[in-house]
């Protein structure tokens, strides 16, 4: 998955979707022009990647979280609240509210919602040093079970309205103080894999969220070799093993998070994908093709790197088919 400018595809967007086949997007940016002029944004990229992928739509992904972090705005979209401001909701309410922002998304043509944060920040006292959650109250509440309640509502809204949710960021950002966007070295010491923070994430697993977001985040005391979305720890043997996770495992950003600028661009997507992932998301377009470019030539070197590479590509053409995005 690449980006593209919420404002209108780029020439950088158009040959990552023409030329190198990248058949998903991610709407970046932030923009105040109205439902209409996104779904105008929406149909170019559509159509711009469809007539590369054989007629495969992509899946169209944002961010609209709430408060601080809502991309799209304007007249079609409302101005929803801060999680943190949901999680004083009740959960059917919220659930009610999701449901109306999922429907504001789905007739822009967005089908993907990279929420709800599914991350326990351990208290408000914590929660402005919490730079990446609790700093912009990303967060839904200060306990698992109130993260769990309220990200599990705000998912199944989502759903409601034909959008597929996405939880992040796993195994959980709450206890972190670096943002991996911007910082490097970003580590969680104390998480383990059967932490009591894990469990919002079990919780939504076991309610049927269809995504699951990776934190780029080390975690020492789960895997001491590996950053997260590198981690066949992390992805396979507690999200897929020790969750029972089946549905599609999105990277974060692996193309300009700091956290991960000392790993060789070329070599990210392809790691991502041997740790187990499903979709590598790169919210550069310029850089995009080098992610693809790396996955291609381990896949032609490697037969096993190519099995990986075609059951993953299988696992999101089964879930376009689903979703009606396959050619008829």
């Amino acid at each position: 998955m690449t980006s593209i400018p919420v404002s209108g595809l780029d020439a950088a967007s158009l040959a990552a979707l023409g030329s190198d086949h990248i058949g998903n997007v991610f709407l970046k940016g932030r923009t105040t022009a109205g439902a209409g002029a996104v779904a105008g944004v929406v149909r170019s990229a559509r159509a711009e990647t469809s007539s590369a992928t054989l007629g495969v739509a992509p899946f169209v992904a944002t961010d609209q979280e709430g408060g601080q972090v809502q991309i799209l705005r304007g007249p079609g979209f409302s101005d929803m609240p801060s999680a943190l401001a949901q999680g004083s909701m009740t959960p059917d309410a919220l659930r009610a509210s999701a449901f109306e922002w999922g429907q504001e998304l789905a007739a822009a043509g967005v089908d993907v919602n990279f929420a709800p944060v599914m991350d326990t920040v351990p208290s408000p006292a914590f929660a402005p040093q919490n730079i990446p959650i609790g700093k912009y109250q990303r967060e839904f509440g200060f306990t698992p079970d109130a993260v769990a309640a309220h990200g599990i509502a705000f998912a199944q809204g989502m759903a409601d309205a034909g959008v597929a949710a996405t939880v992040k960021h796993f195994p959980g950002l709450g206890r972190v103080t670096g943002n991996t966007d911007t910082s490097t070295n970003v580590t969680d010491s104390t998480t383990t894999r059967n932490d009591a923070y894990v469990a919002p994430f079990a919780d939504a697993v076991r309610a049927g969220v269809p995504w699951v977001m990776l934190s780029n985040a080390f975690y020492p005391a789960i895997d001491a070799a590996n950053y997260a979305p590198f981690s066949p720890t992390v992805i396979q043997g507690m999200l897929r093993g020790d969750l029972g996770f089946q549905g599609i495992v999105v990277s974060d950003d692996l193309c300009d998070a700091a956290q991960v600028s000392g790993f060789l661009l070329d070599h990210r997507g392809a790691d991502f994908l041997a740790a187990g992932g499903t979709m590598a998301l790169c919210t550069n377009e310029t850089l995009a093709p080098r992610v693809w470019q790396g996955i291609v030539d381990r896949a032609r070197s490697d037969p096993g790197f190519a099995k990986v590479v075609d059951n993953a590509a299988l696992q999101v053409l089964t879930a376009k088919e689903r979703r009606g995005l396959l050619p008829r």
